[in-house]
């Protein structure tokens, strides 16, 4: 599986600085961050606290905007679009998994998997979401109401909803935080059948370097800045570039 290169990028961050606040207040959360992601990988974004890696998926997903440099998403720059726009671009095109599930209680499951249609005024086709919670192993919970679901089930249900648009990339900040170690195992190994299976795209951010190791890379942010990038990641390497990042700000 092809790790880097441009041929077959379906993302770029090209010279890409965002910065929060004015004068000596300012922090620069990225400074200068150039990268690609190719179609049909999983990456992860890890980094020591305040290293900028959420505001890099921020950034790549459409969700803020970076005060310079660009953002090509299959070919289109997100600069240039419109706020309405980048509305239908993150509605019709990617698809987002939080730390926190944000199921609706009072819905079904079937009916929270709906739900972007919905808001994008579209009809669900219940065969196309009956389908898309089967391809997450929940196909006979489906008219469950998350508080039915156990923590992992809750996460899968999203993970649905976050497909059922098919996009062109997924993005996952800290997916399997709120979970116990069983239910991130089956959560992981889920986001990456989804890419070895289904050619998903996918980013993911996280702290936990197990949870890195089921990436085909990792990506070390510090200070705003990509500093490492490890491919075929285990988990022991993983921990031991993040130990050395926390302690001395380099990669092992």
């Amino acid at each position: 599986m092809k790790i880097t290169g441009d041929d077959g990028a379906v993302l770029r961050l090209e010279d890409v600085h965002r910065t929060y606040g004015t004068g000596p207040e300012a922090v620069r959360a990225l400074r200068g961050v150039d990268v690609t992601f190719d179609r049909g990988t999983f990456t992860a974004v890890m980094g020591p606290s305040g290293s900028g890696k959420s505001t890099l998926l921020q950034c790549s997903a459409g969700l803020d905007r970076p005060d310079g440099g660009r953002v090509v998403l299959d070919g289109t720059d997100l600069a240039r679009l419109s706020e309405t726009q980048l509305t239908v671009l993150r509605r019709q095109q990617l698809g987002f998994v939080f730390q926190a599930f944000n199921l609706v209680g009072s819905l079904t499951a079937e009916q929270n998997v709906g739900l972007p249609l919905r808001l994008a005024g579209r009809r669900p086709d219940r065969a196309a979401v009956r389908a898309a919670l089967a391809q997450v192993g929940l196909a006979e919970r489906a008219g469950h109401l998350p508080s039915q679901l156990s923590g992992g089930q809750q996460q899968r249900v999203a993970i649905a909803r976050a497909l059922i648009t098919k996009p062109r990339m997924l993005f996952a900040d800290e997916p399997t935080g709120a979970l116990d170690s069983s239910s991130s195992r089956d959560v992981l190994a889920l986001l990456r059948d989804l890419v070895d299976r289904e050619g998903q795209s996918t980013v993911m951010v996280t702290h936990d370097p197990v949870a890195a190791s089921y990436a085909d890379r990792v990506l070390f942010l510090a200070d705003g800045r990509i500093v490492d990038d490890l491919p075929h990641p285990s988990a022991q390497q993983v921990a031991e570039r993040m130990t050395a990042l926390e302690t001395t700000g380099t990669a092992a």
